[in-house]
């Protein structure tokens, strides 16, 4: 049956949002343990508060902060369980402290003053995607924040489903399993998550942007760090003496790919993306990420990075260019393409919910692509934000709502 929620359901679903944004819970990478920052914790034990106080069954929260829970089943049939996850910590690229959310409604398509003293705007003109709101409710920042969309919208949808689930017994479902995760935006959310704890068969991370995206493929990740020493002498007496790391440095970026920049790519196009250059005559040092959705085509970036390696060393005559590649994940279709049935079950409850579904591949990487090859069948679906990691994120109250019916239409779909 399609779910209707009514005002009261879409009053809690905007004020248990704006509740998660007030929590500054910004992760932080290079840290080695989980989670990477304290201030997660406050959110996390929110979390598990809540979930016990809104009747959801073994509600637990471990030694790293990841929070489980579970909606018993209504139906005498033994249903496989369904998960639901998203991740509460917020990027790490714009501040994420003291967010102060502003509430737009019946949005006019015009541009959007976010802050009168500083000017700061959002501009149909930069964001078109805007005009797709006209006469909705938009949530956004105050232009020196991050909103935290991403994603705790996607914990605001599932906590609301869960909540509607419980107090509609009458709808019949399996089990449903939730759980909310650390340090997915520095890339460790799924590392120590708990696959057999939590139980389900499969699971959906509510963690992707417009409506009705829905997503099984991802990028084939690694990082290389190319470190360059090179040789100080004195410039008045450095011909055919000096080694300027510097200029190495530059000469490397300039061997790769122009046109194989996250700026010249779109779609299933993968990219070099030099993310940090630091040097000096002496030492310097290249970090860059690799991506690419075909397998083949990422290893043979990988290759091709150590083959530049090689002919720059080869050109100068010493081991002046060392790299280090590292894997960071891999393209989930490969562990979802013989299980179909769980995006056609997603499909049919959007479908149920009047969302047009629009499967696409995620440019990035998810939470569900390390969960799927550890054994947890995991695909994205919308939670409803625009614009992350920065201070131009808008959410529409109306995305939210739609995910979370999508949510709930879900369950009774595999009933």
């Amino acid at each position: 049956m399609s779910t209707n929620l009514t005002t009261l359901w879409e009053d809690k679903l905007l004020n248990r949002f704006l509740k998660y944004v007030s929590f500054h819970s910004t992760s932080e990478a290079g840290v080695d343990k989980t989670p990477s920052t304290e201030r997660q914790w406050d959110i996390a034990k929110y979390i598990f508060n809540e979930l016990q106080s809104i009747g959801l069954e073994n509600v637990s929260i471990d030694e790293n902060g990841y929070v489980m829970g579970y909606i018993p089943s209504t139906c005498s049939e033994d249903l496989p369980t369904v998960g639901f996850i998203s991740h509460y910590d917020t990027s790490p690229d714009f501040s994420g402290e003291n967010i102060k959310p502003q509430i737009w409604k019946n949005y006019n398509g015009k541009d959007l003053i976010l802050n009168e003293r500083t000017g700061f705007t959002l501009k149909v003109s930069e964001f078109p995607e805007l005009k797709n709101h006209i006469g909705e409710t938009i949530i956004t920042t105050d232009g020196t924040t991050l909103l935290g969309a991403d994603d705790k919208a996607g914990i605001a949808e599932i906590v609301t489903a869960a909540e509607y689930l419980i107090q509609h017994p009458k709808i019949k479902h399996g089990r449903v399993a939730i759980g909310f995760t650390p340090d997915e935006e520095v890339g460790k959310g799924a590392d120590l998550f708990d696959v057999k704890k939590f139980g389900a068969k499969w699971a959906y991370t509510v963690d992707g942007g417009e409506v009705g995206e829905l997503e099984f493929e991802n990028f084939n990740a690694g990082a290389a760090v190319i470190s360059i020493t090179g040789k100080s002498v004195h410039p008045g007496s450095a011909k055919r003496k000096m080694i300027n790391a510097g200029l190495l440095a530059v000469e490397f970026s300039n061997s790769m790919p122009s046109n194989e920049t996250p700026a010249t790519t779109e779609g299933y196009e993968g990219f070099y993306h030099l993310t940090k250059i630091t040097g000096n005559v002496e030492k310097a040092q290249l970090e860059y990420i690799i991506r690419d959705h075909d397998f083949k085509k990422y290893e043979a970036r990988k290759a091709f990075m150590k083959e530049v390696t090689k002919k720059l060393n080869s050109k100068y005559g010493e081991e002046i260019f060392k790299i280090e590649l590292e894997d960071q994940y891999f393209n989930m279709r490969e562990k979802i393409e013989d299980k179909m049935f769980i995006i056609d079950i997603a499909k049919t409850a959007m479908e149920m919910a009047g969302v047009k579904p629009n499967i696409k591949a995620i440019r990035g990487g998810t939470d569900g692509s390390k969960l799927s090859y550890m054994g947890l069948p995991c695909p994205n679906i919308f939670a409803g934000g625009v614009n992350f990691h920065g201070p131009y994120e808008f959410v529409p109250l109306e995305s939210m709502i739609k995910a979370t019916k999508v949510i709930i239409e879900i369950t009774q779909n595999i009933y």
